[in-house]
C-alpha cells in the first residue's frame, strides 16, 4: 500500500480564541470559559490563561486561585459552532475526506487533493493559511502517513505549530515518545505500564504479551501495531453520532428525591427535543449520578426505538429508583440518548458534533 498522507488540524484554544477574536479588549489577556460558581469547571483556557496552570475540566474555583486576575466567560456554544463550520467548510474545499472529531478538529487524507499538491506539508501550510485569513484563528497541524502520528505531530508545537513525520522519520519519532503517547493510554494505564518496566513507547513492541494484556486487557494488540507506527484507520468523512444528551453538575447537592425526578425530567426533554429536531428514534437512554464522594453511576433502559417525550421521560425517571438518590447527596446528574433508529452523519451539520476544548488531552 503506498503511502498516505495524513492531517490532523487542531484549532488553538479554541473556545477561548474565538472570545478574544470577537472581543479584542481580550486580546493578550488569560481568558477562561466556564468555571462559573462554586462548583463551575473550567471548558477552555488561553494559552495567556496556561501559563498559571489553568486547564480545561479544572474546577473554577482553583482555576480562580492559580489566576485571580483571568477573565472568566460563559460559553457561547452558538458562537464556536459558527466558527467551526468556516474552518471545516476550508478542510472540504481542499478534499472529501474530512472526519471530524469535534468542533475545533479533524483529520484529512489529502492523499489526494484539489489544490493538486503532492505534498502534505505545502497543504497543511495552506490551510493553516486560510484559516487564520478566513476566521482570525490559529491552527495547529500535524501531518503524518497515518491517524496514530498525525494526532501526536499536531500537538508537538503548539500554539500554531506544524509538524511534518514523512515515513523516513516514523521510526526515529517513535523512539522518542513515552508510553503515554499511545492512543487509549491515560495516567492510570501509563502508571500500570511502567510499573512493569514499559517506559518508552517502543518498550511495548519487546514487552511479554500476556504481561501487557494484565495492564491494558484487549488493548494490547493494538497498542503494539501501533508501537510500530501501524494504523490502517481510514479518514471516515461520515462518523455516526451514537448518542446524545446534557448533564448539570449543582452549586449544591440534591437530597430531595422529587427534585432529582424533576430535573432528570427536564433534561430527557432537552433529548427528545434533539431526537425530534433530527427526525430520529432511540432505544435506549441512559442517566448519570454522581454522588457527593464522586462516585459516579450510569443506569440505562433500552426498548423499541422512539422519541415519545412521555414514554423516554418515564424512562429515564424510573432509571433513577435504581440509583440511590434520596438517600445519598446528588452533585451531578445526566441524562442521554442512543442506539438511534436511522444513521445520523456527524460530518455534514457542526452543530451535531460533541463540543470539545482544543488540545489541553495534548498539554504543550
Amino acid at each position: 500500500m503506498a503511502p498516505r498522507t495524513i492531517i490532523h488540524a487542531d484549532l488553538d484554544a479554541f473556545y477561548a480564541s474565538v472570545e478574544q477574536r470577537d472581543r479584542p479588549e481580550l486580546r493578550g489577556k488569560p481568558v477562561v470559559v466556564g468555571g462559573a460558581g462554586p462548583r463551575g469547571v473550567v471548558s477552555a483556557a488561553s494559552y495567556e490563561a496556561r501559563k498559571y496552570g489553568v486547564r480545561s475540566a479544572m474546577p473554577g474555583s482553583r482555576a480562580r486561585r492559580l489566576c485571580p486576575h483571568a477573565v472568566f466567560l460563559p460559553p457561547d456554544f452558538a458562537a464556536y459552532t459558527e466558527a467551526s463550520r468556516a474552518v471545516m467548510a476550508v478542510f472540504r474545499d481542499v478534499t472529501p475526506l474530512v472526519e471530524p472529531l469535534s468542533l475545533d478538529e479533524a483529520y484529512l487524507d489529502v492523499t489526494e487533493n484539489t489544490w493538486g499538491e503532492t505534498l502534505g506539508t505545502a497543504v497543511a501550510r495552506r490551510l493553516k493559511e486560510r484559516i487564520r485569513a478566513e476566521t482570525r484563528l490559529t491552527a495547529s497541524a500535524g501531518v503524518a502517513p497515518n491517524k496514530f502520528l498525525a494526532k501526536i505531530a499536531s500537538g508537538w508545537k503548539k500554539p500554531d505549530g506544524l509538524t511534518v513525520i514523512s515515513p523516513e522519520r516514523v521510526e526515529g519519532f517513535l523512539q522518542q515518545l513515552p508510553v503515554d503517547a499511545l492512543w487509549g493510554v491515560g495516567p492510570v494505564t501509563a502508571k500500570k505500564l511502567r510499573a512493569r518496566g514499559i517506559e518508552r513507547l517502543v518498550d511495548v513492541r519487546t514487552a511479554d504479551l500476556q504481561l501487557l494484556r494484565d495492564a491494558v486487557g484487549s488493548l494490547a494488540d493494538w497498542l503494539r501495531q501501533l508501537a510500530n507506527g501501524v494504523d490502517e484507520r481510514p479518514v471516515e468523512p461520515h462518523r455516526e453520532v451514537k448518542s446524545s444528551g446534557s448533564e448539570n453538575t449543582y452549586p449544591e447537592d440534591l437530597t430531595d428525591l422529587d427534585v432529582v425526578r424533576t430535573e432528570i425530567a427536564e433534561m430527557a426533554a432537552h433529548a427528545i427535543a434533539w431526537l425530534a429536531r433530527r427526525e430520529l428514534l432511540a432505544r435506549t437512554v441512559t442517566i448519570k449520578v454522581r454522588y457527593d464522594d464522586f462516585t459516579t453511576i450510569t443506569r440505562s433502559h433500552t426498548a423499541p426505538p422512539t422519541r415519545d417525550e412521555r414514554e423516554l421521560t418515564a424512562r429515564a425517571v424510573a432509571l433513577v429508583d435504581k440509583t440511590e438518590a434520596g438517600r445519598r447527596p446528588v452533585r451531578l446528574l445526566g441524562v442521554s440518548v442512543h442506539n438511534f433508529s436511522g444513521a445520523l452523519e456527524a460530518a455534514a451539520d457542526p452543530s451535531r458534533l460533541p463540543f470539545s476544548d482544543d488540545d489541553d488531552a495534548d498539554d504543550d
